[in-house]
């Protein structure tokens, strides 16, 4: 006989009437697993407000954290890749491209736009790891090129976000002649004496570490970022050596001098804001 009997009926909604919680409304923190709810990740700049651990986070989110009041005017917003080399691997890179804009809502892996971070004009160039893992194709490069042609004109800073895991293979050498490209406009921008601030993000890898990511008059980064060329893994096996610890961290590369300083993400405006005057001045 079972030791409990239910008397009156207490479950009375019906399934036609239960609500699903929206998807995106809660989150759990990667690193000390805790849950966070959206509005509080908003009002904390996406930082969990139990570790400090950085979620990672797009254009849009990144936009909203740096322009004033969230306003700016985005540049060459319509420019999607080709699909030169006709490739595939499990499935049409065209397709693949198709099927992400979809997803993502995102033309291809970067954003760029002008606007003010406290009242100081700045062009922003923004990845999205969202895109096929942020990796740098051809509209990638060109987006960069054209930015920096914007700030050169008129005479504006730029700020380069980068989070990315590569380059794009599916493009070959067009991908792999963004780092040269790019490269060469940031060099027409240092002759302008136009500052060019690079923040790194979680993760910064491949062709994009070894291009225009660590060409930065200043190169900062976020905390706890993953910052390398080839992967741990791949390295690790090449050199049959175990890695010390912490290595490709943010922390461990500034420690070796490739980072000139590691900023919280809910500082980064204020920080940016005060280099900016200085370089002004």
């Amino acid at each position: 006989m079972a030791w409990f009997k239910r008397e009156i009926k207490g479950i009375i909604t019906t399934t036609e009437e239960k609500k699903e919680t929206p998807d995106g409304i809660w989150n759990k923190c990667p690193q000390c697993k805790k849950p966070l709810h959206y509005s509080e990740q908003v009002e904390n700049q996406y930082v969990c407000h139990y570790c400090g651990f950085h979620l990672r986070i797009g254009s849009k989110e990144y936009f909203s954290v740096l322009f004033d009041d969230n306003e700016f005017t985005e540049l060459f917003p319509n420019m999607v890749s080709g699909d030169p080399l006709n490739f595939t691997d499990t499935k049409k890179y065209s397709e693949r491209l198709v099927e992400t804009q979809f997803k993502t809502g995102l033309k291809d892996a970067i954003r760029a736009a002008v606007g003010k971070i406290d009242g100081q004009d700045i062009v922003i160039a923004c990845m999205d790891f969202t895109f096929i893992g942020g990796s740098m194709g051809s509209v990638v490069g060109e987006k960069i090129a054209r930015s920096i042609d914007y700030s050169i004109e008129h005479n504006i800073p730029f700020l380069m976000i980068s989070k990315s895991g590569g380059a794009r293979m599916m493009e070959a050498a067009f991908s792999l002649m963004q780092m040269a490209k790019t490269s060469a406009k940031l060099a027409l921008l240092s002759q302008a004496k136009i500052p060019y601030i690079s923040l790194l993000t979680d993760p910064t890898t491949g062709g994009v570490t070894a291009s225009y990511a660590m060409l930065g008059d200043i190169n900062i980064a976020e905390p706890g970022a993953l910052i390398g060329f080839a992967g741990p893994r791949v390295i690790k096996e090449t050199i049959k050596k175990d890695l010390p610890k912490g290595f490709q961290t943010a922390e461990f590369v500034q420690e070796h001098g490739f980072l000139d300083f590691i900023v919280d993400r809910r500082e980064m405006k204020a920080e940016l804001a005060a280099f900016l005057r200085m370089m002004k001045n």
